[in-house]
């Protein structure tokens, strides 16, 4: 048994860690394998309570379970989960002709089980695509976690299974109208979706349809919501431009919607308005919050856009939902989701919610003919919900909720909304939740961030988190500037020359949490993933007096090197949100925050960093360097772990019991680093 934890070695120039980088060499693996067996030495006492831990979590899920079937033409598709399976199984069933859910067990089809396809390694299904006429099942799959996914085709009715024979593939497929003419994506050598094939079952070859050269933008294809049209979407980060093609007439020519145009983003639909046939258009060519134009289905280009909802300076425009019988709002209103509907020939209206801090999104797989639409919606303390909007009257019904087995109690769970200011006086709001008898006094706080590409972080409900919340401990979220909880502004104001913003928004948040006597400094955790991990990073070298322990799931903290390094997968496409270092004054400035470039001889927090060895994304090497940079530099002897999953990729292991395990984990190592057990 080791005494020491792993000491990497150190070479000669800027970077002494660089050697990391080497991708299975002998030594990098070495490394990686040690690092792990020095985790599991230092949690060795921990085992029992992680097989707790983790039966505590299981038996909280319903293992086997029926999802809410969907209805699609002559059927109803779902899936099934089954105690002691990693994977959901696909199945199908006859469509019941009084328009109920009921499932006919009789008539029941398995479509695929991923169970049979992982065996004991990695699986992630990527696309899972019915054909328009039902015959056939088009669907990708990824076994290393690198997210480069292999093609195949089942015949519904035979069961026979094709691989299509094309290599790196972004695992998109989008079936046409005749159901025999499929569209997917090929990754170029930096991960990035460039080129759109077309491929006509029975032939041996796919043509090529689009190749996008610009390294900022990916490339994707999706059918409409009247499944009329296919649109091929290229964006980058602050740009787009859509193609269209008759669904009806796949081997025809895409056309241009309007040529890009440096931060014009605009997103189309298809859909029926009042009777007619029509083109639906997010732009946000009159304001950053976005605006809602309306063109003929013959003159969908630019110059016949016209507005159907205005530009609104106090809410975003995030998503539009197209139906036969309305128009469905995705708006963001201070911090929070709205739903506003625009029925056909009735009064606008607002969606009404029983609570103040919530997530809420259309769960848009209803047929477009449908009078209603789903909707999906959670809070900290309730599980997710499945509700059934009636378009016309706005009535919802509450079709399925995600089930808590064992003793569950919502109501002895209490949510709160706060804000905390930020050093030049913006408030910054923060969800958190814990049992009502944990805000008594000051208790053990789980604080997580991210704050990157506009991606909005609602408060959510977890399983998992019930065993902290039973022990006592307080749970929040900071939504810091970055992320899109507060509209397009609050993104832009923490990116480029304004990510500064983030990491003081984070710590603002922790210390209006200690000022307002929910914990300290002795009792504070904090945790973010991937950009989140950066703003671990960066906080923990900022104020690491203010924290007691860190998680950093695959943690984006080598940002100034990566970004130098244009032939890594997406770095060319992150100049918008980081700004390109080959610029003198941009490297300067990324420099004074990058969490590997600012490790400190001072003290740190506890911490465990956990990387994915096959991911695409964030490269394994991050944490690995910065965890040695970390244990080279550091002054105290608080723990410091790196957990490398070596047959992973960026969501780490698949399958939901690893999950599970992996939660297991963490929770077990804040547990003990925070001296609770």
């Amino acid at each position: 048994m080791s005494l020491t934890p792993p000491l990497a070695r150190r070479q000669a120039g800027a970077d002494p860690y660089a050697w990391l980088e080497q991708r299975d060499s002998a030594e990098v693996l070495e490394y990686l394998q040690a690092e792990n067996a020095w985790l599991e030495q230092q949690l060795a006492d921990q085992g029992e309570l992680r097989e707790q831990l983790f039966e505590e979590i299981r038996a909280r899920i319903r293992e086997t379970d029926l999802s809410l079937p969907t209805p699609w033409g002559p059927w109803l598709y779902y899936q099934r989960t089954t105690a002691g399976e990693e994977y959901p199984r696909h199945y199908r069933c006859p469509r019941p002709a009084d328009g109920s859910l009921d499932i006919d067990a009789a008539g029941e089809e398995l479509l695929l089980d991923p169970n049979v396809l992982a065996g004991d390694g990695y699986l992630d299904l990527g696309a899972f695509s019915i054909s328009p006429d039902h015959s056939r099942l088009a669907y990708s799959l990824d076994s290393e976690g690198d997210e480069i996914y292999t093609l195949y085709v089942k015949e519904l009715a035979s069961g026979a299974v094709t691989a299509l024979p094309f290599a790196d593939c972004d695992g998109s497929l989008t079936w046409a109208n005749d159901s025999r003419t499929l569209f997917f994506g090929e990754l170029d050598d930096t991960h990035r979706p460039h080129k759109l094939y077309r491929h006509r079952l029975g032939e041996a070859d796919a043509e090529l349809v689009f190749e996008e050269q610009d390294g900022r933008f990916f490339l994707g294809c999706h059918r409409s919501s009247s499944e009329r049209q296919l649109i091929l979407l290229l964006a980058s980060k602050t740009t787009s431009e859509a193609w269209v093609l008759d669904a009806e007439q796949p081997q025809g020519e895409f056309r241009c919607l309007a040529l890009r145009e440096e931060d014009h983003e605009y997103y189309p639909d298809h859909g029926q308005v009042d009777g007619q046939w029509c083109w639906l258009i997010r732009s946000n060519q009159a304001g950053i919050n976005f605006a809602l134009y309306q063109a003929d289905e013959s003159t969908p280009t630019r110059s016949h856009w016209q507005e159907r909802v205005a530009h609104r300076a106090e809410l975003m425009l995030e998503g539009v939902t197209l139906n036969s019988g309305a128009i469905t709002l995705e708006l963001r209103d201070n911090g929070l989701p709205v739903i506003e509907v625009l029925p056909q020939g009735a009064a606008p209206y607002r969606v009404q919610l029983p609570d103040a801090a919530y997530s809420l999104d259309v769960y848009d797989d209803l047929e477009f003919d449908s009078p209603a639409i789903r909707l999906r919606y959670e809070a900290l303390n309730r599980p997710a919900q499945i509700r059934q909007l009636e378009l016309a009257s706005g009535t919802q019904t509450v079709l399925k909720q995600t089930p808590v087995e064992g003793p569950f109690d919502a109501d002895a769970y209490e949510s709160r909304r706060l804000w905390a200011s930020a050093a030049d006086g913006t408030q910054v709001p923060i969800s958190l939740v814990g049992r009502r008898d944990s805000f008594v006094q000051p208790a053990p706080l789980y604080l997580y961030g991210y704050g990157a590409y506009g991606e909005s972080l609602d408060p959510w409900f977890s399983h998992a988190r019930l065993s902290l919340l039973e022990r006592g401990f307080l749970f929040a979220i900071a939504h810091v500037r970055g992320g899109g909880e507060l509209g397009e502004a609050w993104y832009r104001a923490g990116k480029l020359e304004h990510k500064p913003n983030t990491f003081g928004d984070f710590i603002a948040c922790a210390e209006q949490l200690i000022t307002d006597g929910y914990t300290t400094p002795a009792q504070l955790a904090i945790s973010g993933g991937s950009a989140g991990g950066l703003l671990i990073g960066a906080v923990l070298n900022q104020r690491p007096e203010l924290f007691a322990a860190a998680i950093a799931e695959v943690p984006f903290v080598d940002i100034l090197n990566t970004m130098q390094n244009p032939e890594l997968p997406l770095t060319v496409t992150e100049y918008d949100e980081w700004g390109d270092p080959n610029e003198p004054e941009v490297y300067e400035r990324i420099k004074a925050y990058a969490p590997y470039e600012n490790v400190a001889a001072q003290a740190y927090p506890a911490i465990l960093a956990v990387a994915g060895y096959n991911d695409s994304r964030v490269q394994y090497w991050e944490a690995a360097k910065w965890v040695a940079k970390l244990r080279e530099r550091k002054t105290d002897d608080h723990l410091l772990l790196l957990k490398t999953e070596l047959g992973a990729g960026h969501g780490g292991m698949s399958g939901r019991y690893q999950a599970l395990k992996d939660a297991a984990l963490e929770y077990a190592f804040l547990l003990k680093v925070l001296h609770l057990a």
